[in-house]
C-alpha cells in the first residue's frame, strides 16, 4: 500500500468533482473546488475521520468494500477504478456487472454516423446507446424502460408484433442462439451481479427454447454480416452488419448499413428524414 499515493490520488479527485456533480447543493462557504471530505465520507458511507486519515497518509489498509465506496462517490472510471485498487495494495477483481457506461468518444462516433443505424450493446444484449436512424429503423429506445430494451430477452419472450420475431430481422433465429450463447459467456464473467443471474433465471422459466440452448452449454457462434429487417413504414431493408468490440467495456457497437445505390440506401435515407415521427406501430 502506497499511503502518500493513495492519499494524493483520493485529495485530486476529491477536487475535480463539483457538488452539483452528485446531486449536493453548492452552498456559499466553500474554501476549496470540488467536494469537502465529509461529502465524500457520505457517498461512500464511510467514517468522514477514516477518510480524512486516508487523505493524510495515516490510515490502515482500507477493504475492498470501502474502495468501492471510493470509486462510486468520486466518479471514478474504470481505469481510475483499478488505480486506486493498486494504490491501495489490493489489485482489482472482475467488475461485479457488466459496464453500461458509455465512452464519450463511442456516442459522439454513433451521432456522426448519419446514414448509418448504429447501437451500443451491453454483455447482456441491452440497448445502451444508439443514434437517430437506429430508432427510426427499430424502435425509439428512449420511450422504453431498460428492461425492454434487451435484445435477448426481446428474442424469446416478446413481443412479436404481426409474429414477427426481433422487428422481422431475417436472422432472429440464429441472433436467439448467439445471444443464448452470449449470455452464457457473460455469466460466467460476472457471476456475483444480480441482475444477470435474475435475467437468466426469466428466461429459463418463460422460454422453452433459451432453457434448451442454455442446457446445451455452447458459448460460441459464427455471427450474420448481411440481414433483412422488416420495417412497418418502408418495407424490408437489407443492411450489412458490423461488429466493433469494445474490449475494456465489454460493449459491442452494432453498425447497419446499406449497399450505395442500393434500395436499401434509399430506405435508410428516407427513416433518416421521417424519423421516430411516425412510427405508430410498435417494434
Amino acid at each position: 500500500m502506497d499511503r502518500r499515493e493513495l492519499a494524493a490520488f483520493l485529495r485530486s479527485r476529491r477536487e475535480r468533482i463539483t457538488p452539483a456533480d452528485v446531486g449536493l447543493p453548492a452552498g456559499t462557504r466553500r474554501r476549496t473546488p470540488g467536494l469537502r471530505r465529509e461529502e465524500v465520507a457520505q457517498l461512500a458511507f464511510i467514517s468522514t475521520e477514516y477518510y480524512t486519515r486516508l487523505e493524510q497518509a495515516r490510515a490502515p489498509r482500507p477493504s475492498r468494500e470501502v474502495l468501492t465506496g471510493l470509486a462510486r462517490a468520486l466518479r471514478l472510471g474504470d481505469i481510475e477504478r483499478d488505480h486506486l485498487h493498486h494504490l491501495a495494495g489490493a489489485p482489482p477483481g472482475p467488475p461485479a456487472g457488466p459496464s453500461r457506461e458509455v465512452r464519450p468518444s463511442i456516442a459522439n462516433l454513433l451521432r456522426r454516423l448519419p446514414n448509418a443505424a448504429a447501437i451500443v450493446l451491453s454483455a447482456t444484449y441491452e440497448v445502451i446507446a444508439w443514434n437517430d436512424l437506429a430508432a427510426a429503423l427499430m424502435e425509439d429506445f428512449s420511450a422504453l424502460s431498460r428492461r425492454d430494451r434487451n435484445f435477448v430477452r426481446r428474442a424469446f419472450l416478446g413481443p412479436h408484433p404481426d409474429g414477427r420475431r426481433l422487428y422481422g430481422v431475417s436472422d432472429a433465429d440464429e441472433f436467439a442462439q448467439t445471444s443464448a450463447q452470449g449470455l452464457r459467456a457473460a455469466a460466467a464473467r460476472y457471476p456475483d451481479d444480480p441482475e444477470v443471474t435474475e435475467l437468466v433465471a426469466e428466461l429459463r422459466s418463460g422460454s422453452e427454447e433459451f432453457a434448451r440452448l442454455w442446457e446445451s452449454h455452447d458459448v460460441s457462434a459464427q455471427p450474420t454480416l448481411c440481414k433483412m429487417l422488416h420495417h412497418p413504414l418502408v418495407g424490408p431493408i437489407t443492411v450489412n452488419c458490423d461488429v466493433l468490440d469494445i474490449a475494456d467495456r465489454d460493449q459491442r457497437v452494432i453498425i447497419y448499413t446499406a449497399d450505395p445505390g442500393s434500395p436499401a440506401e434509399e430506405a435508410l435515407r428516407l427513416l433518416s428524414v421521417v424519423g421516430t415521427q411516425r412510427m405508430g406501430v410498435p417494434g
